[in-house]
């Protein structure tokens, strides 16, 4: 039997009248839903689009009104006022939700992550807390361990930090030993403060266990064991931060310093300072280095020092230890210029220093584990700089 090829000319007529039905279909059962919903709604949504939040607000709380069964809306609604830093409406918003007993299991589920929100929002840690944790083993149990890390954190409560981290490691299916490594550091600082060097011990351990270069681990090492009157292994306990991340040398600089002068042996810290400045300069082993010569070697050493430093990297900070060197070796005559001088660099120092984080550009003068700004660990060079833009 032959194929005759005009039977295939209809087909696409067919499909044609096919799709136009079901548009029609779809069309109307659009119209149907959109004559539903009430005028206050839409009105809600061109005020959402327009960026007007709060007259949104209120067209959606008529539509509310008018239907208290928009359990959507109600989520959307609560997520405003959050935004809006209206967190008691918030909260009553999701609580409402919470407290019906028709309420599906999947919106449950829901209301109680966004009112666990709103209960860390306002600073109700522990009611947030409780709600975070309910959320175990659902759709939610990644980002309620954030917000439940983020807790722990606050509360400084380290032990409970490790344990949501490691859950967090297995979800994610990333690492975080940075992070769990800088908690046992703080449980370890925690334990030197009360004397207690077994349980300091144990907590570095387990920090190296987490992450091996972990430098703050090798400085609270150090700290214990001067803290024990043991000035010789605590320099040996610092000297191996040179093979984790020689950067954070700059940071025991002081302590190599103070540990050499009860050794009683100046010359050695001198001689390992030297050193390691020259192999990694910064502003912390220069100061540190500057003074034990001054103190050892006098200021006729300490302006040698500081001049050829200067030749090589000037500084402020430089200039202002080379004033305060001739300041000792200077007749009286000339004592008062160069007061008058050193007090003009002064000046300009304060604003100096400073220590910046590599992660949000946060600066300040004191040196953070933990940005105060992007509250992100190990994220601070041990180096600090001169640029005083951005410091607050």
């Amino acid at each position: 039997m032959d194929f005759e090829l005009w039977w295939l000319l209809p087909i696409p007529a067919v499909f044609f009248a096919l799709g136009w039905i079901a548009a029609r279909i779809d069309i109307k059962h659009l119209l149907r839903e959109s004559r539903a919903l009430p005028l206050s709604y839409f009105r809600g949504l061109n005020f959402l689009l327009n960026e007007q939040p709060d007259k949104a607000i209120e067209s959606f709380i008529e539509v509310v009104k008018v239907d208290p069964q928009t359990i959507d809306l109600h989520f959307a609604l609560g997520s405003l006022f959050r935004r809006q830093g209206e967190i008691d409406r918030a909260i009553r918003m999701h609580q409402n939700l919470l407290d019906r007993s028709d309420l599906p299991a999947d919106k449950r589920v829901i209301a109680t992550y966004e009112l666990a929100q709103d209960f860390h929002r306002a600073g109700l840690l522990d009611r947030a807390e409780e709600l975070f944790t309910r959320l175990n083993g659902s759709a939610f149990e990644h980002s309620a361990l954030s917000h439940l890390i983020s807790i722990y954190e606050t509360e400084k409560d380290w032990t409970k930090a490790i344990a949501a981290t490691r859950r967090m490691e297995e979800l994610a299916k990333q690492p975080y030993f940075k992070e769990i490594a800088q908690y046992h550091c703080e449980l370890a600082q925690a334990a030197l403060l009360r004397g207690d060097y077994a349980a300091a011990t144990a907590e570095l351990d387990a920090a190296y266990a987490a992450y091996r270069g972990c430098a703050r681990a090798t400085l609270l090492a150090g700290d214990s064991e001067a803290q024990q009157g043991r000035p010789a292994a605590a320099i040996a306990a610092w000297q191996k931060i040179e093979s984790q991340s020689p950067s954070f040398l700059a940071l025991a600089a002081d302590r190599f310093a103070d540990a050499f002068r009860k050794q009683g042996d100046p010359a050695q810290g001198i001689r390992l300072l030297r050193n390691y400045h020259a192999q990694y300069p910064s502003l912390d082993l220069l100061n540190a280095l500057f003074t034990l010569v001054l103190e050892h070697d006098g200021p006729d050493a300490a302006v040698a020092l500081i001049k050829d430093e200067l030749a090589r990297n000037p500084t402020l900070m430089g200039l202002d230890r080379l004033l305060e060197a001739q300041l000792l070796a200077a007749p009286a005559d000339r004592r008062h210029d160069l007061e008058l001088v050193r007090g003009l660099v002064a000046q300009h120092i304060k604003r100096l220093g400073m220590y910046k984080c590599d992660h949000c550009g946060f600066r300040a003068k004191q040196y953070y584990w933990r940005c105060p700004g992007c509250l992100k660990w190990e994220t601070y060079s041990p180096r600090r700089t001169e640029a005083p833009d951005g410091y607050a």
